[in-house]
């Protein structure tokens, strides 16, 4: 499935691209690119030729202890859920799609896995970092929350009251219709907006919903196999995808990239194809188209793992969890930033924000992947557990997400990263 529609839609009209330059584009926007291209750059840091980092992975004992004794605090079973926007719903230990469902009653796991797809991917794209000041005050439960557990909680409740669904019979669902009407209104609305309570790049969020509503109908085959086109109708796609009702977790991820990969903001491209989260890192050009192209798809891969649990709704069994990545995120990156395993040449580089596409942040990303690999057999050894039990997912929700957040808690007043990022609302 992965990006061959996208790939034949932008070639349209243009010269033809050779196949090699062809079948680059189709592996950057896959999970092994991400790992490889990650390893390579921090193969770089490991042998002191970043000019921003270097690495002591003696340290990594020390955070895998952490982790370890962390995720047996959270989860004395060691039943790891995986790492999904799913934990955010219920935050303060209230399963609010779960009340949610209850009163709903689906009349088939399909449509109930729709419905999840919906809320998943919608809220995911709706996630990237919020800013240290912003904050959502719940009704129900009177719970103030602010990040992405703020994010989580404002995203669904306007996905409970209807306003993603331009059915009004049916409004736990989102649409392409329903999307593009959100106005900028009822946007600040729904995640309080005000002078006293920003949104670091709320504009960009809004967009991004335009820009999915676009996508749903450019993509009936992925969006529209069961229904009018919608977020959830991945799910119907992916089913037919799987054989003997098993698929593999990076068949997610690909379906994903080529579904979602045109509303991303004008980034890199090759061969007029739209690359999403990729990035050029200059020590790796090797003169071949691509060669120079860092992919993390952070937010595809959060959602990747989001869908799976709609999926398992559907009577689908996801397999390989493990192909999937860590996530390319401030959290986990934050972990070996403040945790001296990833330590900077100058301090002071950290402190002034840094676009997406600095060098310094590409190495940051690349070495979170690599040595969010590195850590997980650290951990399973501590907790006694197989890859098999705990796969890199659960590790992330144990785990290593929370680890970061809680040295930063305990390292800045705000729980900032220890890089300052300039973030559009669309990465992290």
């Amino acid at each position: 499935m992965v990006a061959s529609s996208m790939i034949e839609d932008d070639r349209a009209g243009e010269e033809t691209p050779d196949e090699a330059t062809l079948e680059t584009v189709r592996w950057l926007l896959s999970a092994d690119a991400i790992r490889t291209r990650a390893g390579e750059v921090t193969a770089r840091i490991d042998d002191g030729a970043s000019a921003y980092f270097t690495l002591d992975r003696d340290r990594l004992g020390a955070l895998a202890d952490s982790v370890a004794e962390l995720t047996r605090e959270r989860f004395p079973d060691l039943a790891v859920p995986f790492h999904s926007r799913w934990r955010h719903f219920e935050a303060a230990g209230y399963d609010r799609f779960a009340s949610l469902a209850a009163a709903r009653e689906w009349s088939t796991p399909e449509e109930a896995a729709r419905a999840m797809g919906d809320l998943a991917i919608v809220s995911v794209l709706l996630d990237a970092g919020a800013g240290p000041t912003w904050r959502y005050h719940e009704a129900v439960t009177g719970e103030v929350m602010g990040r992405s557990e703020g994010l989580a909680l404002a995203s669904f409740a306007m996905f409970a009251s209807g306003a993603f669904s331009a059915v009004p019979a049916d409004p736990l669902r989102a649409d392409a219709a329903g999307l593009e009407d959100v106005s900028e209104a009822e946007f600040a609305q729904g995640f309080q907006i005000t002078e006293d309570n920003p949104l670091a790049g709320a504009d960009g969020r809004r967009d991004l919903l335009r820009e999915l509503a676009f996508a749903l109908r450019m993509s009936p085959d992925i969006f529209a196999v069961e229904d009018d086109p919608r977020p959830g109708g991945i799910i119907d796609a992916l089913a037919a995808e799987a054989e003997d009702g098993e698929l593999p977790a990076p068949k997610i991820l690909e379906a994903v990239l080529e579904g979602l990969g045109p509303i991303w903001p004008s980034r890199e491209s090759l061969a007029g194809i739209p690359l999403g989260d990729t990035w050029r890192y200059e020590p790796l050009d090797r003169g071949t188209p691509g060669s120079d192209l860092v992919p993390f798809h952070k937010l595809s891969s959060w959602l990747s793992y989001s869908l799976i649990e709609p999926l398992t709704v559907r009577g689908i069994v996801v397999t390989d969890i493990d192909g999937l990545t860590g996530l390319a995120e401030y959290r986990n990156g934050g972990l070996f930033v403040d945790g001296g395993a990833l330590v900077l040449r100058d301090p002071a580089m950290g402190k002034t924000p840094l676009p997406v596409s600095h060098p310094l942040v590409v190495e940051w990303r690349a070495a979170t992947v690599t040595l969010l690999d590195a850590l997980a057999p650290m951990v399973r050894e501590r907790l006694g557990v197989s890859a098999e039990t705990l796969p890199l997912a659960s590790i992330l929700e144990g785990g290593t997400w929370l680890a970061g957040r809680k040295l930063a808690q305990s390292l800045r007043a705000d729980a900032s990263p220890p890089i300052a990022i300039e973030s559009d609302g669309t990465v992290f």
